[in-house]
Parts: structure tokens; C-alpha cells; sequence
């Protein structure tokens, strides 16, 4: 079983994708929970969300076309920790592909270096090369408190500005 249920239907407009569930989400059943995680305020802050969602509300935001799934969906906690669980990299892209969102956005360069098989360190803040049969991506800086010292809102405002005209 799934430690975070995704939080997919066809046709969202944005979907974030991140590494694998905190130890705290995965103890409370919320995307995003810690209270040190930048994700919430951040969404409200870039104008993603039209007011401040707490990590137990992440199911409503199916109503605003955003959506939730981790790549690696049995592990929690640190990166070096959860990965032991495992990563269903073609798993994931299946989903993607069979719900066919707009636009899909990785929550930290550890998730999209998983998904794009390249060192984190060839990962590139932002929008991403596009790629056949597949939604326009992002890399988003982590928001977990974890990685404050690579924290930038920029590719956070680039994503909204990306979902907001399209």
C-alpha cells in the first residue's frame, strides 16, 4: 500500500511530483506536512492556490486542477532512507501519460534526477526540455527545510506564470 495516496484525475493542469513522503507525511496521510516545508505558503505566495492550504487539505486542491504523486510511493523520510524502498520511474510515467495533465512539476532536483536518469548536478532549475508525449515539466527548487540553502522562489514563479496562461 501506498504511504501518500496519489491525488490524480485526468486533465489537471499541474501536477507535483516529488521524491518520495517525509517522515511526517507519511505519519499523518498529508503531502507536504512538516511544519519547516515551504510547499503551502509558497503555492499561496506565487498566486498557485487562491489562499493558504494547510498539508490536510491537499485533496481539495483536485477542485483547482493540481494534483500530487511521489515517484518512489512505499519509502518515507530522508532521500538516502526512503529510496531503499525503491523507484517505479516507468510506473510513474505511465500515470503521466495516462492522465495526461498540462503540466507537471518535480518539488526538488532529487526527483527530477530520478526521473531523467542524470546526476542532480545536471539538473537545471525551471522548465524543461520538452519531450514527446509527455506534459511540459518543471524543476522546482525543494521546499522542504531540509534544503535551505538551495531554497529560490524564482522557478516557483516561473511554474505559475507557465499555469496561469495556459
Amino acid at each position: 500500500m501506498d504511504l501518500l495516496p496519489d491525488q490524480l484525475k485526468p486533465g489537471l493542469r499541474l501536477v507535483f511530483v516529488g521524491t518520495a513522503a517525509s517522515a511526517r507525511s507519511a505519519a499523518t496521510g498529508h503531502y507536504y506536512a512538516h511544519p519547516g516545508n515551504r510547499f503551502w505558503p509558497t503555492l499561496f505566495a506565487v498566486g498557485l492556490t487562491p489562499r493558504l492550504y494547510r498539508p490536510h487539505e491537499f485533496p481539495a486542491l483536485l477542485s483547482l486542477g493540481i494534483g500530487f504523486t511521489d515517484l518512489c510511493k512505499q519509502g518515507a523520510g530522508m532521500d538516502h532512507v526512503a529510496l531503499k524502498a525503491g523507484v517505479d520511474v516507468a510506473g510513474f510515467a505511465a500515470k503521466i501519460r495516462r492522465h495526461r495533465p498540462r503540466t507537471i512539476a518535480f518539488t526538488s532536483k532529487k526527483a527530477a534526477s530520478l526521473f531523467y536518469r542524470k546526476p542532480t548536478g545536471a539538473i537545471a532549475l525551471g522548465r524543461q526540455s520538452e519531450q514527446d508525449d509527455f506534459p511540459t515539466a518543471f524543476v522546482l527548487a525543494s521546499p522542504s527545510g531540509a534544503a535551505s540553502g538551495a531554497w529560490t522562489l524564482q522557478p516557483w514563479q516561473d511554474l505559475a506564470e507557465h499555469v496561469a496562461s495556459g
